[in-house]
């Protein structure tokens, strides 16, 4: 019975930062998200994905700290890259709770790029691509939306992918601080810094939007 009621209790936390977060799902990906955590609890073991052991941990700081980019995304169509996505934070998370966006992971380790293709097959997405590339060197298309979670200083992050940003386009870059030091840096673009009150998480996280001037 013990399994169950952990379980039960990491269910309960992940409904409870959901509805914090005011955002709508359905059944199937509420199961997703937590096939996802017991994928990544798992593979973490062999491949080292994340420093993170404890179960509850990870769904607060890699889960519960990914969707709190979801509510501010689109709900139309639209094609998303999420660079050096490592484990999947926020790409996985947004690829299962925004179906009509088409999702890229983009990552050069190729133990992570393994996990991430696994997550791909079971929890059947398909909205989801996978490559295994250094951003700078790939060049296939061009995206709404460039994201990342504490991949770089933000005029790192922009200089290795403004190649692959639509005209209209724009950064959503996770950071969890100094970001207005760094976004107050950054030539031909403007930036807008969005605190994110993330449940169950005490420690600030804010998300910056850039666009070109």
């Amino acid at each position: 019975m013990k399994p169950f009621k952990i379980e039960y209790k990491l269910t309960d936390i992940i409904i409870d930062a959901i509805h914090k977060l005011g955002i709508e799902f359905v059944e199937n990906q509420l199961s997703a998200l937590n096939q996802y955590a017991s994928m990544l609890i798992k593979w973490n073991k062999v491949y080292s994905l994340t420093a993170i052991s404890n179960p509850r941990q990870i769904k607060i700081l890699h889960l519960i700290d990914g969707l709190s980019i979801v509510p501010h995304l689109p709900d139309n169509n639209g094609f998303v890259l999420d660079v050096g996505s490592g484990m999947g934070v926020p790409g996985i998370i947004i690829a299962i709770m925004k179906p009509n966006l088409h999702v890229t992971l983009i990552d050069s380790n190729s133990k992570k790029i393994a996990f991430l293709r696994q997550v791909k097959i079971e929890l059947r997405l398909a909205n989801l691509e996978i490559v295994n590339s250094r951003v700078e060197k790939y060049d296939i298309q061009r995206f709404d939306i460039i994201t990342s979670r504490a991949f770089a200083d933000l005029s790192l992050f922009i200089s290795l992918t403004e190649h692959l940003l639509n005209d209209s386009g724009y950064y959503l870059a996770m950071k969890s601080q100094q970001a207005s030091n760094e976004a107050d840096k950054l030539n031909n673009y403007s930036s807008e810094i969005i605190n994110l009150q993330v449940p169950y998480l005490d420690a600030p996280r804010v998300l910056v939007k850039i666009k070109k001037l």
